[in-house]
């Protein structure tokens, strides 16, 4: 259907409800007078307009950025007009943020023939504070121009054409993967594996995942693809870490920080372990714990204010406290999941090749990083199948044991709600067969959920399922239906782990050299022949139990 004849459509059933038929001013009026079910269908309707109307302006702000090149000076569109740049002409436009104005330029011209259009230099540059030290996504590879191929991104501009994308979906994919690039693969071979990613996350775009889970699993599958390239991008960080402090015209004292990868993941564990109760963490715990949790609940500080008089706390206890008498509970630490069997050689300095990634939230640190931590804190080995499953580490609790839960991050990821951002440390693991009826505290029969899945599940009758080492089913209750009034179906289960393509690989057309063991060098013909080793399995689908759909997502 042509866009401006869905928008139209769109507008007519609308105009069905006669409380939003009114002047600007009598609007919030009419629209508190809607019922729920109206509310949720308006909300759709005019969603689906934005986007339509955000894709539409998003390919106009290309073609004003190629009528605006530098080269045509001030016979150019924004020249013309008297703005120095596209950006500027579009902000004076739309009133709106110079990064949206940057962020419509970037996706107008990965429309414009197939990304091959850029903005002017002036509108790549990123905006303030994104953190992306990512290539712009406003360019292409010479080669894939030159050689005719399909460039790596045409599922990411073919999925906004069709609206499966927004153009924020988009931006935070491009951007996040950035452009293909890996030491010492072909790069057809690595194109191809950007390829793969950005169905990947098209997919779990249309599957409800947010702009900034999207951006950060693009990241993260961007440095899973590249691990050479994450140690670079790790240093890079690394070298503008830094604090400064400085007192307003108030006599208020101000400080900013900027952590490198591994201590803001250190602080913000910190300050988790503190905190949990307040930010929804496991309810499940001894008397004390529970009326420690209370005390911290009814303290009349803020969030904030109890982080700072925590770090200052930190700053003034020193190596000397103990960990109980300032965190609590829970230790803070930043736990690091590697798939022990992927790992690559070592540089020539004998760094460890290879990405691990942060337990809550999936952060990526490279080797480096990791050989450091095996060196000061040592590991625990979970060994899996081919599915993921980690071994049973305990049968006989009432409660999962902490080896367990281990277990579980390294298998969910986080909450398994659909959608859901929480990360592991805020889960509580869930039987899906009930204790009472004679359910076991096995791995196999726990999945993870933040409090309010979990209470959701609980009090509103849904049920999760599993057959055997199957995916996890969500069953609503009998006759739930959505919004919309149609029945609302089982839904399946994704892990939220960025490293489940270990044991659950895409199946991509042709299988990359980035996936198959080198071959090992010739040997001269004098020597006698090796002895012939067993092939090693490459991991497929096909070693999986066969079911109608793998329940961990496609990742590289």
């Amino acid at each position: 259907m042509n866009i401006l004849t869905a928008m139209r459509e769109r507008l007519d059933q609308l105009a069905v409800f006669a409380e939003l038929d009114v002047e600007p001013t009598g609007l919030p009026a009419g629209a508190a007078a809607l019922s729920d079910a109206s509310v949720l269908e308006v909300l759709r309707h005019v969603t689906a307009i934005a986007n339509d109307a955000e894709r539409l302006q998003s390919v106009i702000a290309g073609v004003a950025a190629t009528r605006s090149r530098r080269e045509q000076g001030h016979s150019g569109l924004a020249a013309g007009q008297g703005h120095a740049s596209p950006a500027a002409l579009i902000q004076s436009i739309t009133g709106g943020s110079r990064a949206d104005a940057l962020r419509q330029l970037r996706v107008g011209a990965a429309l414009l023939d197939n990304g091959s259009v850029e903005p002017t230099d002036a509108d790549t540059t990123q905006p303030a504070g994104s953190g992306d030290d990512s290539q712009s996504p406003g360019t292409d590879p010479a080669t894939a121009k030159s050689s005719g191929r399909e460039p790596w991104h045409a599922p990411l501009r073919l999925a906004l054409l069709r609206g499966r994308l927004t153009p924020s979906q988009h931006d935070a994919i491009r951007g996040g993967l950035g452009e293909p690039e890996a030491e010492g693969v072909d790069p057809a071979s690595t194109a191809l594996a950007w390829a793969v990613a950005a169905e990947t996350l098209v997919d779990e775009a249309v599957e409800g995942a947010s702009v900034e889970e999207l951006r950060s699993r693009a990241r993260q599958m961007r440095d899973i693809l590249d691990p050479t390239g994450a140690a670079c991008r790790f240093q890079n960080r690394y070298e503008k870490r830094s604090i400064r402090m400085w007192i307003d015209q108030h006599g208020q004292h101000h400080g900013h920080i900027a952590f490198d990868d591994e201590m803001a993941l250190f602080v913000r564990s910190m300050f988790a372990a503190a905190l949990r109760p307040r930010r929804g963490g496991p309810r499940f715990v001894t008397d004390a714990e529970r009326a420690a949790a209370a005390n911290l609940i009814d303290d009349p500080r803020t969030n904030e204010q109890l982080e700072y008089d925590l770090l200052v706390d930190v700053l003034r206890a020193g190596a000397v406290a103990e960990a109980a008498d300032v965190f609590g509970v829970r230790q803070p630490g930043v736990r690091m999941v590697i798939v022990k069997d992927q790992s690559g050689p070592r540089d020539p300095l004998g760094r460890l090749i290879a990405t691990g990634h942060a337990e809550d939230g999936g952060d990526p640190l490279p080797g480096a990083i990791i050989d450091r931590a095996l060196c000061q804190h040592g590991s625990i080995d979970v060994t899996v199948d081919g599915r993921g499953n980690p071994l049973d580490l305990g049968r006989e609790q009432r409660l999962f044991s902490a080896k367990q839960k281990l277990a579980l991050a390294i298998r969910d990821g986080g909450c398994a709600g659909i959608g859901c951002p929480v990360p592991a440390a805020y889960c509580e693991s869930h039987h899906i067969d009930h204790v009472a009826a004679g359910g076991r505290t096995d791995i196999d029969r726990g999945i993870l959920l933040c409090r309010f899945h979990h209470m959701q599940l609980h009090n509103n009758g849904w049920r999760i399922v599993r057959d055997g080492l199957g995916p996890f089913i969500l069953i609503p209750p009998p006759g739930h239906r959505s919004p919309d009034g149609a029945e609302t179906p089982p839904r399946q289960f994704r892990t939220k782990a960025p490293w489940a393509w270990a044991w659950d690989p895409p199946p991509p057309p042709e299988r990359p050299p980035w996936r198959t063991p080198p071959a090992p060098p010739a040997k001269h013909a004098a020597e006698p022949p090796p002895l012939a080793a067993p092939a090693m399995p490459s991991p497929s689908r096909s070693n999986t139990p066969a079911t109608p759909e793998s329940r961990y997502s496609a990742v590289p």
